[in-house]
């Protein structure tokens, strides 16, 4: 009963997910050697799951893996600089061919339908085309790279006409251009002009690793766009080359107007499922603006703060207030806000040149993650712009806490005589203050 007493709870918070993500446009890089993976029909199950909930998917998949066996069968093998593939004449029709075998096994998974699969009843209509248009990637540091390419257009009328089918496109790391020639293009940089040309609301990266880790092997849940740009700059050349390739596309597809990039990996099963519809994840977000900030508190947040407070007015730790209560004080309030929830919260009730500091909660699920650190920094910020000049709060149970963030212990007499007057003796509260100038 457990488990599905955990499945329900999944579901249910799922849902603002499902809604959020229908009818959005989501651009997918597949890298090749996930088509090559034992968790590739695994992947392939969760985005047929994503194009039933109405989302728009394009699949850019690449064939580096494919390429590299196919010329090795040929006894030939490629140049690269910079890890990009010089093609020319000779091996051109052999990078056709192995692109050309990714695609159909991509489309073969994507087409399947047997009974007691998830694919089954799935219908899912999987188009190809022309839709990017290329040009020579030129000559770089003196080297020519013949027929290796570049975009130079998306034809993004096209995209869409289908999209709105509700078909899944699938493009493949070749372009054309309008003399006829064929490009091999790099699959990451054809995801990222599709994504910024059509706008999309998301780009979905795969690769091997679970996301980008951090200094000390810890994952990196998130990242701002300028946190991303600071990182390449700093590890980009240390970095694997699908994961250096992977937050590049990542980086630029936000700089150019897409406001989410998620990296997660091919080789765990249900990673896809899990970075989308769950509030943290299993990859590594890059986002362009806000993802997680504080902001004043709204008539309609009543209901979440309710929630995050309400377990700690049952043991005691707070005041219960009522419902009526908190929104006639509502214009106090502060949340921090996640991905549309609110997972934090704190007051101001100013007295003159003091104020009380209340209510400062964060969600059991983000405690020991510095935020309750972060959000009482931003309400002191706060406060010292309403020219409050000292805080002071009244706990129960956190006392050295507030201690460890530079507030001392004071009286009931250091109170606004206001205050003094509803003290309940009965709680014993400790009263700390702390100066703001």
């Amino acid at each position: 009963m457990s488990n599905i007493h955990d499945y329900v709870k999944w579901f249910r918070q799922a849902t603002p997910y499902i809604n959020r993500h229908s009818d959005k446009t989501f651009v997918v890089m597949l890298p090749g050697e996930a088509i090559t993976h034992a968790n590739f029909h695994n992947i392939v199950h969760d985005i047929a799951l994503l194009c039933s909930l109405d989302v728009r998917l394009v699949l850019v998949h690449g064939a580096r893996p494919q390429i590299d066996e196919r010329l090795q069968i040929a006894d030939t093998f490629s140049h690269f600089h910079n890890h990009m593939r010089i093609t020319d004449s000779e091996s051109l029709p052999l990078v056709i061919e192995a692109i050309g075998t990714a695609r159909t096994t991509l489309e073969a998974a994507l087409s399947t339908g047997l009974p007691n699969s998830p694919m089954h009843d799935a219908d899912m209509q999987v188009i190809s085309g022309n839709f990017v248009v290329a040009m020579p990637y030129g000559v770089i540091d003196g080297i020519d790279f013949q027929l290796t390419g570049k975009v130079r257009k998306v034809n993004t009328a096209s995209l869409n006409s289908v999209l709105d089918t509700g078909a899944v496109v699938v493009v493949s790391p070749l372009g054309y251009s309008p003399t006829g020639e064929i490009f091999n293009l790099s699959f990451s940089e054809v995801a990222t002009h599709i994504a910024s040309a059509l706008k999309a609301d998301k780009l979905l990266a795969f690769i091997e690793g679970p996301g980008i880790k951090d200094d000390e092997d810890k994952l990196m849940s998130q990242m701002s766009i300028s946190e991303c740009k600071d990182w390449l700059a700093e590890h980009g050349k240390n970095m694997q080359h699908d994961e250096q390739q992977a937050l590049s596309a990542c980086y630029l597809s936000c700089l150019q107007g897409v406001r989410r990039a998620q990296l997660m990996s091919y080789t765990t099963d249900g990673a896809l499922l899990t970075e989308l519809f769950t509030r943290d994840g299993s990859g590594t977000l890059i986002y362009a603006g806000f993802y997680e900030h504080l902001r004043k508190a709204k008539i309609d947040d009543v209901a979440g703060i309710l929630d995050l407070i309400s377990p700690l007015e049952d043991a005691g730790i707070l005041v219960r207030r009522s419902r009526e209560l908190l929104e006639t004080e509502i214009q106090n309030f502060h949340v921090m806000e996640k991905d549309g929830s609110i997972i934090a919260c704190a007051a101001i009730y100013p007295y003159g040149e003091t104020a009380e500091l209340s209510c400062v909660v964060t969600h059991p699920d983000y405690r020991n993650g510095g935020r309750a650190a972060a959000l009482l920094e931003q309400m002191e910020n706060i406060a010292r712009k309403e020219r409050i000049k000292k805080l002071f709060l009244l706990t129960t149970q956190t006392a050295h806490w507030f201690i460890e963030q530079g507030f001392s212990e004071g009286k009931i007499e250091d109170l606004p005589i206001g205050k003094q007057e509803l003290y309940n003796y009965q709680r014993k509260s400790k009263i700390f203050i702390k100066s703001l100038t």
